[in-house]
């Protein structure tokens, strides 16, 4: 794909300060592309309204892909839930059609001791989490607060159909084929009829992958495996909720979720790439936030949305260079500010560094 457009969201809190080292990347690999900035959350909140405005929504529609900074400002944590930021963000993945998120976790050699866990737990650990990203507790209806008689009620609710559950496991056995051919799905099927779908649907497809050895697990189990058996897990399949709690929880692997990027894809080309971790509003300004999700989500852009694995490689290469020699932010046990780290990748970018070139 030449000349394509790639649609900048910043965001709220370090949002601004990632983004802008993700996208000096990005022109430095993809120097042909064109980069736009729009509003969006709490930001958008603040100059417009809206948390997603029309303008931003009909950019990132045409765009040819969407990178995202990050979502949340603590002063909307009050507001009516119709003015709350993260919903600018439900809503974009909803218009994009982006049902699936995929999240690697890999622990890089260098940072071994910055995790919780003992380095012999989490050594080799590469996981890639799939997670449905449209259906679930989070988009079902009815939803309400309410107040009845002095007493407060809330209601959520789950919803899954067939056809969300098959389309992301026949993705995540996908993956699964490319990587060490196993997958483990996880529900809570003694308890949630949701779950029990889920289940009997991962099974009806995994017949169509008979090379890739598929288990079914609890999440509560899951959860544990995470902690206790992190090398020997390949492709974790999940829903909506699940996805979001153990993606997290697996970020601890790494020792930040400032390491972690994602991608969220579903039919339409390009999709929605950012970093995992939150808007952060106690580190925005000071130069502290870890760009590393940032950088490695503008390489699963290229990789994912814009067809270019060979400047996605460059670029993932780059990041491992500049952790291996030493060259960390404060999360991870480093020194090195936001801009200094975004630097040190560059430099490893530049035409005679050793890592620029053809594929491995």
């Amino acid at each position: 794909m030449a000349n394509p457009t790639i649609v900048l969201l910043p965001g709220d809190g370090v949002g601004p300060e990632v983004t802008r080292e993700a996208a000096a990347c990005l022109a430095r690999v993809a120097p042909d592309a064109r980069l736009v900035e729009h509003a969006i959350g709490g930001h958008a909140l603040d100059t417009t309204g809206e948390s997603l405005p029309a303008t931003t929504l009909d950019a990132c529609m045409e765009a040819d892909a969407v990178f995202l900074g990050a979502v949340g400002n603590p002063r909307y944590d009050s507001a009516p839930e119709s003015t709350r930021p993260e919903l600018g963000l439900l809503a974009l993945r909803q218009a994009l059609g982006a049902w699936a998120n995929l999240r690697p976790i890999r622990v890089h050699p260098a940072l071994e001791d910055c995790s919780p866990l003992r380095p012999e737990r989490i050594r080799g650990a590469d996981v890639m989490i799939v997670r449905e990203l449209l259906g679930g507790i989070y988009f079902g209806e009815p939803r309400s607060l309410s107040s009845d008689d002095g007493e407060r009620h809330a209601l959520d609710t789950m919803t899954y159909t067939e056809g969300q559950i098959r389309r992301v496991a026949d993705l995540a056995f996908r993956i699964a084929q490319k990587r060490r051919k196993r997958l483990l799905s996880v529900d809570k099927a003694n308890v949630l009829a949701c779950s029990r779908l889920w289940r009997a649907v991962v099974s009806e497809v995994a017949e169509g992958y008979p090379e890739v050895t598929c288990e079914h697990g609890l999440v509560d189990s899951c959860t544990l495996r995470i902690l206790t058996d992190a090398p020997d897990l390949d492709v974790l399949l999940c829903g909506n909720l699940f996805g979001d709690i153990l993606s997290d929880e697996a970020g601890a692997l790494c020792g930040s979720l400032g390491m972690l990027p994602s991608a969220s894809i579903g039919d339409r080309p390009g999709g929605l790439f950012e970093p995992v971790h939150g808007s952060a509003p106690d580190l925005a300004g000071s130069g502290k936030a870890n760009p590393v999700g940032a950088i490695l989500s503008a390489a699963m852009l290229l990789h994912h949305g814009l067809d270019r694995p060979e400047a996605a490689h460059q670029l993932e290469r780059a990041v491992d260079a500049t952790v291996a020699d030493g060259i960390m932010t404060a999360d991870v046990g480093g020194s090195a500010t936001t801009a200094q780290f975004g630097d040190a990748v560059r430099a490893r970018l530049e035409p005679n560094s050793p890592i620029d070139g053809s594929d491995d």
